[in-house]
């Protein structure tokens, strides 16, 4: 039995029909349920930014999540495959009459990804005042909290739609099947062929 970690939302729901085309039975969650038990595998429905955790920790043997937080959490875990589902990136956003000033003995950034920030601004040699924020970070620019904003961006639609534009792009994300390191070893065979299954289909 494998455990798998799948992220609530669009993600999750690709990721099961992949499931649900190599296996041939459809792979669904009930509602509200938060897990599922199908052959060999349980499914536990997680938020997001806990899927490197319950890797991590073992509570879960693979887990699908995006390359973004794997980054933001730095993760001790394996990465196995790019499942090229959840395509976006991880922008700088300013105010669209503005520059972003590299010049300033600081930059104040709105952001809910402070170590990927931090990162980034230190390969520029920058100093940053990180405000952490958990939703509607696009405001932060417009109010003056901050000089700009480091998001996820699929679109850009809601940056434009808030007077916003991306000065830069700092990486591209997308989601990826990982595991647990222990597990890796244990239950190598399962999950060597949950992988190349899947890679198969998607390449």
């Amino acid at each position: 039995m494998l455990k798998v970690a799948l992220p609530k939302g669009r993600i999750a729901e690709d990721t099961l029909e992949i499931f649900t085309k190599i296996f041939g039975n459809e792979f669904k969650f009930e509602d509200r349920k938060l897990t599922m038990t199908q052959g060999n595998f349980e499914f536990l429905m997680v938020r997001n930014q806990d899927i490197p955790t319950y890797v991590t920790e073992g509570a879960a043997d693979i887990g699908v999540v995006g390359l973004d937080v794997l980054e933001e959490h730095n993760a001790d875990v394996l990465r196995l495959l790019d499942l090229k589902l959840g395509k976006c990136k991880v922008c700088i956003g300013i105010k669209n009459e503005d520059k972003l000033d590299y010049s300033k003995p600081e930059i104040k950034i709105a952001t809910k990804m402070p170590n990927i920030t931090r990162n980034y601004f230190a390969t520029k040699a920058t100093a940053v005042k990180i405000i952490k924020l958990y939703g509607s970070i696009e405001l932060a620019p417009i109010v003056g909290l901050s000089d700009a904003i480091v998001d996820i961006v699929e679109t850009g639609t809601t940056m434009k739609q808030n007077g916003l534009k991306v000065a830069e792009a700092i990486m591209d994300s997308s989601a990826h099947l990982i595991a647990n390191k222990n597990s890796f070893i244990v239950k190598r065979e399962e999950i060597l062929s949950l992988y190349h299954k899947i890679n198969d289909l998607i390449n």
